[in-house]
């Protein structure tokens, strides 16, 4: 039997296992803090093995760098003993929705999911804080424990909220205005690309004080081989009178693929003004055609040839181009009426496009969204007051439509995933739904939000945190979504799981029991936190055994005690008291692929002793756990 580690995967450890594999002569040993032996790098050897030349400490070379990079990659692989605790209360249709809501620090959260989510997510969309001067940099000082970090880091009211005014303030009078930004935004990158499909994408908003950073940062993270498009928002639909210089209005959008090679981007529903733009001026049968230049900028000596006009006008390609089109290829087409010379027969020659002939499966999407198309600033505010009333009033909320061309190039997949762990308003969440209403889908999400304290306004409202405006968001969103569906909504999920990060169900004794005197643990009977529940438990078992967080969970009685059957028997665990042999043989006997117990549970040694003998003749291929 082996001892769950409730705790997330050391990033660290699991890099110097990938270097062992491929270069065994870079492993050493050298000795931690405490004098144990570790396994760690000759980075001297690395570099050789990986250089051609030796690259000098000191030897000048392209790189992006800023104070802090190296602790932001500490930052993004150090494990976390964290954890995520179900909030029933909170939610909707907790036993039957597949999407999440996620309330705590997204760099935890991110780690808590990168195993259990690994290649699973097919878009991420964020919108962090854009570095005005006014906002917040989370505190990713997590060396010490969870709770340690709450109670003295000043962030909480005494009811756990975050208080919004006393984060440290990112603004130009700090020196470090763009690298407490970096450092904010790096290790949350680096984490949030491992979770991504091998065709899924990226789209993170911004705008300009970071747009530039912000893209090298990407190109490093996600490699500039992925980058797709810097896309341009028309945020604003009309100017500012009282602006300094230059009226802002637009923001960006930078997308990026994890793999450009596997990625296919959505292509944009054929309009009713695109295919105005086909006429039939030669009366062809074929239809309405539109004109398409012949010329190219590749330059090929086969395809540059003289061509006469049927006025007789001898035309040639531009200078520095040629022809599209082979000259056997550009006779065929000719015979076939596919060259267009222009109503009077002496134009450049043209080939004809038909609109029948054109691939249905849409228009490519073009780098700029104007607002007539995706919506603007005010839009996405007027929709939260629409929905939400005066409690609707949020700042900077994204429109719906904005999301829905987001989540149209994502080209999603019936079942896909979609991940959001700037939250706020819950705009990514209501856009979802909103689709998979339309199309039928089943698509999922995930919301991860900081429980920020909101003004005093809003606690008039009845909110404390942003994460209960979001909450309540998606709530109203989804009941308007499928009143407005009707019939088509039957299967429509807008329901959501609540989680909570937390610190670990465990006491300290469960990590480190050697540094526990043994006389004071005498009598000492549970390692659990008094203050949590089975499902606590069960929660954070299931990401240590990568189980998705929306699985189905089923309580049954199994001779006598509470079980746990999750996922219709692929984790079977109980945290019962009195466990006998009778309730460990009838779980046996089903075949689960993973048997979780506490050790406390076991109702006397010999169910310990005889665990695991029971399983090898019921269900040898289980794996069993003991927490």
């Amino acid at each position: 039997m082996e001892h769950l580690t409730m705790h997330s995967v050391d990033g660290v450890a699991q890099n110097v296992e990938r270097i062992a594999a491929l270069f065994p002569n870079c492993v050493t040993e050298r000795k931690d803090e405490d004098g144990s032996v570790e396994r760690a790098i000759d980075f001297d050897m690395l570099r050789q093995e990986l250089s051609r030349d030796i690259i000098d400490a000191g030897e000048e070379r392209y790189q992006f760098t800023w104070p802090g990079k190296r602790e932001a990659i500490r930052l993004a692989n150090a494990p976390t003993n964290c954890t995520l605790r179900p909030v029933r209360d909170d939610s909707v249709d907790f036993d039957n929705t597949q999407n999440l809501y996620i309330e705590g620090d997204n760099l935890e959260v991110l780690k808590l999911l990168r195993e259990t989510y690994l290649g699973k997510v097919k878009m991420i969309y964020i919108d962090p804080p854009y570095n005005t001067g006014n906002d917040f940099v989370y505190e990713d000082d997590f060396s010490e424990s969870y709770a340690d970090y709450k109670g003295k880091s000043g962030m909480f009211d005494e009811n756990g909220n975050m208080l919004l005014d006393n984060y440290e303030r990112n603004n130009e009078s700090n020196g470090r205005f763009h690298t407490d930004w970096l450092n904010l935004m790096y290790p949350r990158l680096k984490v949030a690309r491992d979770l991504l499909t091998d065709d899924g994408v990226i789209f993170i908003s911004i705008d300009d004080n970071e747009q530039e950073n912000l893209k090298k940062l990407c190109d490093e993270v996600f490699g500039l081989q992925n980058f797709v498009a810097q896309l341009v928002w028309e945020r604003a639909y009309s100017p500012k009178n009282d602006a300094k210089f230059i009226s802002n209005s637009h923001d960006y959008v930078l997308m990026y693929a994890r793999n450009i090679n596997t990625f296919k981007i959505g292509r944009l529903e054929r309009t009713e003004e695109a295919n105005a733009r086909y006429a039939n001026p030669d009366n062809d049968p074929r239809g309405v055609w539109k004109p398409s230049d012949m010329s190219v900028k590749t330059y090929n000596a086969e395809s540059d040839y003289p061509i006469t006009t049927p006025s007789g006008r001898v035309v040639e390609p531009p200078a520095g181009r040629c022809w599209s089109l082979s000259k056997n290829a550009f006779f065929e087409r000719l015979q076939d009426n596919r060259i267009w010379f222009g109503p009077n027969g002496d134009g450049v020659p043209c080939i004809k496009r038909f609109l029948t002939e054109l691939k249905f499966d849409g228009m490519a999407p073009t780098s700029i969204l104007f607002y007539k198309e995706v919506g603007h600033s005010q839009e996405g505010a007027k929709e939260l007051v629409s929905l939400m009333g005066e409690k609707g009033v949020f700042d900077g909320p994204k429109p719906v439509r904005l999301l829905e061309r987001l989540i149209t190039l994502a080209n999603l997949n019936d079942d896909s995933i979609v991940l959001d762990f700037f939250s706020g308003s819950a705009t990514t969440a209501h856009a979802v739904m909103k689709r998979n209403a339309e199309k039928e889908s089943h698509c999922k999400f995930i919301m991860v939000q900081l429980p920020e304290a909101v003004s005093e306004k809003k606690k008039d409202q009845g909110y404390k945190t942003i994460c209960e405006i979001g909450e309540d968001r998606i709530r109203r969103a989804g009941k308007k979504i499928k009143s407005e569906a009707g019939l088509l909504a039957k299967d429509l999920d807008i329901g959501f799981r609540v989680l909570r990060l937390d610190s670990s169900n465990m006491e300290d004794v469960y990590y480190t029991p050697d540094k526990f005197d043994p006389t004071t643990l005498t009598g000492l009977l549970d390692n659990v936190k008094p203050d949590r529940t089975e499902e606590d438990l069960l929660f954070q078992v299931m990401l240590e055994l990568d189980v998705p967080l929306s699985a189905s969970i089923e309580v049954e009685q199994i001779a006598g005690k509470r079980v746990f059957n999750v996922s219709d028997g692929h984790l079977i665990a109980t945290f019962d008291r009195d466990v006998n042999e009778s309730t460990v043989t009838e779980i046996a006997r089903r075949k689960p692929n993973f048997f979780v117990m506490r050790d406390a549970s076991a109702a006397n040694d010999n169910v310990l002793d005889n665990f695991e003998q029971i399983f090898r003749h019921y269900s040898p291929d289980t794996i069993c756990k003991i927490l």
